[in-house]
């Protein structure tokens, strides 16, 4: 690391406590007896041309439902159809580190779209079929009350054993919630955890205004050019090298002989977002694979066996 990158100036975090734990912590809320916890704000993060809308939302857990990066908490919304009634639980990766965006401890925060539905046939907006929990929290304001369960997840956590480690971390829309965590703790956070290696994300957008996090991203780049990477596929504003429209996969292929040489020296890879992007990324493997005459499957499998592998779509 270069002198003028050791100089950056960090972040200072507390409680340093929360660095102490052998293992994450699991569950600590269940939805018969969830925690309820308090909206701290709520923010468009998206543009005027983003297609839907991507809110920022942090909630005040007052440091009683810790947990650690890579993890989901659990929210409990309001049944629409019996008003104050509970409504099921809706897993949403969190977007900030265990120390929360006050670095403080005692907040975690979500990145969430809110989901609408458009009627096929007329084409207009049907409000009685929109996602319950995703407007209830793009709808909150700060000071709401909010039950929340968890943390859960153990498979997006990030492997800290290795400082010098890779990771590369593909996400589509708010898949890259996770990721944002990593990054606030690999560059802005003041750890005692250095991290030296290379931390590469992918992140497949329709265009530039709905980029999520973008300013922060961009600016690690600047800061730590030689251990971060950030490339973007927007469907609607890059063609792939077929003319056809630029997907996270394709951005994949382009970098494809690294990317498989990285994961062959042990570098992690991670997905994350909605799950109709794995068969295209899994198609665009198997066929790079093919091409270098490697078996897929095989790799697969060892990819898999050796941890280097970790996947949540939902």
């Amino acid at each position: 690391m270069s002198v003028q990158q050791a100089n950056k100036s960090k972040v200072e975090v507390a409680p340093v406590e929360l660095e102490d734990a052998k293992d994450p912590p699991l569950n600590l809320y269940k939805p018969k007896e969830p925690y309820t916890a308090t909206i701290v704000s709520v923010e468009r993060i998206v543009g005027p041309k983003a297609p839907g809308e991507t809110c920022h939302i942090v909630i005040d857990h007052g440091g009683n439902v810790p947990y650690w990066e890579g993890q989901s908490y659990g929210v409990i919304g309001e049944n629409p159809k019996k008003p104050g009634a509970p409504h099921n639980v809706r897993l949403y990766s969190i977007a900030s580190t265990r120390y929360g965006d006050n670095f403080d401890g005692r907040t975690g925060s979500l990145c969430v779209r809110r989901a609408v539905y458009y009627d096929p046939e007329t084409g207009k907006e049907d409000p009685s079929k929109a996602g319950v929990c995703s407007n209830f929290l793009c709808d909150s304001k700060p000071g709401d009350k909010i039950r929340i369960t968890g943390p859960a997840g153990k498979i997006m956590l990030l492997p800290e054993d290795d400082p010098k480690a890779t990771h590369i971390m593909i996400a589509t829309g708010t898949g890259v919630a996770p990721y944002r965590g990593y990054l606030r703790r690999m560059f802005m956070e003041s750890v005692p955890k250095k991290f030296e290696g290379l931390a590469w994300l992918f992140l497949g957008v329709a265009n530039t205004d709905s980029l999520l996090y973008d300013e922060e991203f961009t600016k690690y780049l600047q800061e730590y050019p030689d251990h971060f990477r950030y490339d973007k596929a927007l469907s609607r504003e890059q063609k792939n090298k077929n003319g056809g429209k630029m997907y996270v996969q394709d951005k994949i292929e382009e970098y494809s002989d690294e990317i498989f040489k990285l994961l062959d020296n042990g570098a992690h890879i991670y997905f994350c977002g909605l799950k109709g992007m794995m068969p295209g990324i899994q198609d665009t493997l198997k066929r790079v694979a093919e091409e270098r005459g490697e078996s897929w499957e095989a790799k697969l499998s060892q990819l898999k066996k050796n941890k280097q592998w970790h996947v949540e779509v939902y």
